[in-house]
């Protein structure tokens, strides 16, 4: 046979606050423990949030950066396919072939300047630091020296 079940017994409801004289050493650390973590898990997420957010940014305009270098080298392509016939017309004698030669040195000169400039840009792109949550934990950090001492 089955028993019926056994309802737990009410739990009282909390009552005021001690005031700070009457807590104990023991309360008090565990306070300043559950706050300290409390503060440790909130910089955490400032810091997460803030890391997400300059990314999203950085990726939107890496898309669009990438669309306008698409148009802009098919762009270039059409340029120097007409380049290419009027030198081959004009200095080649009708030697359509030399003339895309040249275009072809052209570019890779441009392929070479273009990666040294995204080299540099690289190197001095500093990578997503989270700016705020690290001041923020700094000033908490001054803050708490200065109510230790």
């Amino acid at each position: 046979m089955q028993e019926p079940p056994q309802n737990p017994p009410p739990i009282p409801p909390p009552g005021p606050p001690p005031s700070p004289e009457d807590r104990t050493l023991a309360d008090l650390v565990v306070e300043v423990s559950e706050n300290a973590s409390t503060l440790v898990r909130e910089e955490i997420e400032l810091a997460k949030a803030e890391v997400s957010e300059k990314v999203a940014k950085i990726l939107r305009g890496s898309a669009v950066g990438a669309a306008a270098g698409a148009f802009a080298f098919l762009a270039l392509i059409m340029i120097l396919h007409g380049i290419a016939w009027v030198l081959g017309e004009e200095l080649f004698s009708g030697n359509i072939w030399a003339g895309y030669f040249v275009t072809a040195a052209i570019f890779l000169l441009l392929a070479a300047l273009a990666g040294w400039i995204a080299s540099k840009a690289l190197k001095a792109g500093a990578p997503p630091v989270p700016e705020q949550a690290i001041e923020e934990a700094k000033l908490t950090k001054e803050m708490l020296e200065r109510e230790a001492s």
